[in-house]
């Protein structure tokens, strides 16, 4: 596969052969020999020789692919041992994935004198802090974090060689696009090597890719296609009386930008879209029994992306062309076989990539097995997530949500607020009073990620736009 320019295509980038491991320098070769590998993976391959290369690239490509070496192996190429400056900044969506990848890139460094800190929030900032004055060269971290330590002083990206976005779709699912923003202007004024990698490329991950990255390259590594569009057809067997409570995690830890959800019948459509609303999420109902004035105004709320979960059955969905839908959920799969293509075609248009996701029951798994050898579509069976999976997921978020949030505050603000300190240490230890602070966490998270609010064509229903300005102007007078 070639790489496809993204934008401003120049014809003298000619494309690069796979490397193998035995074409590998040396030194190259032992890193590799002390993380175990024999052999280079697919995605390695492929584009460890662009970013030898230092070509900007968008590489799409799974989660466990091995794309932490394909990225990690340039470094040991590119940097400086011998001065202490940060040379590398690798952004990540999650605490798990900043220690994941640091330590990966530890063993691939190995005494080669490069050090690796990993900066991430929920915890303090000591050790951290400790880690990077000694002068780490590659940083690994969650972008609010990350730039709580660019406001603290506490490291500089003057010296950045490389800049890295890992799991780019998650980071926007995770709301840190302001974040991330406010990052890109603590980097140098000279173009800095940059590359993203993701497991999809989205209408918003492509909008992303275009303000941070110049002139791009992209690779797929997911499927045999070269091009962005794709769907990924996804399945997950849930107990039959757990399905509506199922597709809540599943939406939760998913996070969709924005999606149909189909049901097969209006009853079924009626009862996961009062489900949702129970749980706080902006969704509505489209089906037959609507009329016409409340279908309408379902409808324009779709059209101008106000709307962010539609539940709807075939019929009623017919026609229905939204250009932008990241995701399609079949809470049961179709009847016909041929409405499953129709389905799943609402996702991933206009050159962007979408996700088709079916929940099914023991019995309708041969229903959509049955569809997938009609049709020969590839489909992948996931594990649905826990209750333990939601908690990380969702604790995660208000971590980043209500750290953006502290930092957004003046110190007029920030004494204000002291008054309330010894109250919430006398609630944090009593188990009865802690049902208040969980209350409010839990009142700020869904009115900060679910709460429906209409918004303009183009918005990002992830990210809560009053606390990026304030956060932005409050930066912006600081460095004042």
């Amino acid at each position: 596969m070639e790489p496809t320019p993204i934008s401003a295509p120049d014809a003298s980038r000619a494309p690069l052969p796979d490397l193998t491991f035995e074409q590998l320098p040396a030194h190259l070769r032992e890193a590799a020999a002390r993380a175990g590998w024999g052999e280079l993976m697919p995605v390695q391959a492929r584009a460890i020789p662009y970013l030898l290369a230092r070509r900007n690239m968008m590489i799409q490509a799974r989660t466990g692919s091995g794309k932490t070496g394909a990225f990690v192996l340039p470094m040991l190429e590119r940097l400086d041992a011998s001065r202490a400056t940060c040379q590398a900044l690798i952004l990540v969506p999650t605490r798990e994935l900043a220690r994941q990848v640091a330590q990966e890139a530890e063993r691939l460094c190995g005494d080669k004198g490069l050090r690796t800190v990993a900066v991430y929030g929920g915890v303090g900032y000591r050790a951290q802090v400790e880690a990077l004055s000694q002068g780490a060269h590659i940083v690994v971290g969650t972008p609010g974090r990350v730039l709580d330590h660019l406001l603290k002083r506490t490291f500089s990206l003057e010296h950045l060689k490389m800049l890295i976005f890992d799991e780019a779709d998650r980071m926007l699912s995770m709301g840190f696009y302001p974040d991330m923003r406010e990052v890109q202007r603590y980097l140098p004024r000279r173009e800095v090597h940059t590359c993203m990698f993701s497991a999809t490329f989205s209408d918003a991950v492509q909008r992303t890719a275009r303000e941070f990255i110049q002139s791009p390259e992209f690779i797929s590594l997911s499927s045999d296609h070269v091009h962005v569009t794709d769907t990924e057809h996804i399945f997950y067997i849930v107990d039959g009386m757990d399905k509506d409570r199922s597709l809540v995690r599943l939406i939760e830890v998913e996070q969709p930008a924005s999606a149909i959800i189909f049901c097969n019948t209006k009853d079924r459509v009626h009862y996961v879209s009062v489900v949702l609303q129970r749980f706080g999420y902006d969704a509505d109902e489209l089906s037959a029994d609507l009329s016409q004035q409340a279908r309408e105004s379902v409808l324009e709320r779709v059209r101008r992306g106000a709307l962010r979960f539609l539940v709807a059955t075939d019929i009623a969905a017919r026609g229905l062309d939204i250009p932008s839908l990241s995701h399609v959920i079949q809470y049961e799969p179709p009847e016909e076989a041929e409405a499953y293509i129709h389905r799943a075609g609402r996702t991933g248009r206009a050159g962007a990539t979408g996700i088709a996701i079916s929940l099914v029951n023991k019995g309708e798994k041969f229903t959509l097995e049955r569809i997938a050898r009609q049709y020969n579509i590839p489909m992948e069976e996931r594990a649905i997530p826990n209750d333990a999976d939601v908690q990380a997921v969702v604790a995660e978020r208000v971590t980043a949500l209500l750290e953006a949030r502290l930092r957004a505050r003046d110190k007029l603000q920030t004494e204000r607020s002291q008054r309330f300190a010894p109250l919430v240490r006398t609630l944090l230890e009593s188990d009865d009073e802690q049902a208040l602070i969980t209350m409010l966490v839990d009142d700020y998270y869904q009115q900060t990620l679910h709460a429906a609010a209409p918004q303009p064509s183009g918005a990002r229903p992830t990210t809560p736009a009053p606390a990026s300005k304030n956060r932005h102007d409050s930066n912006r007078n600081r460095r004042r």
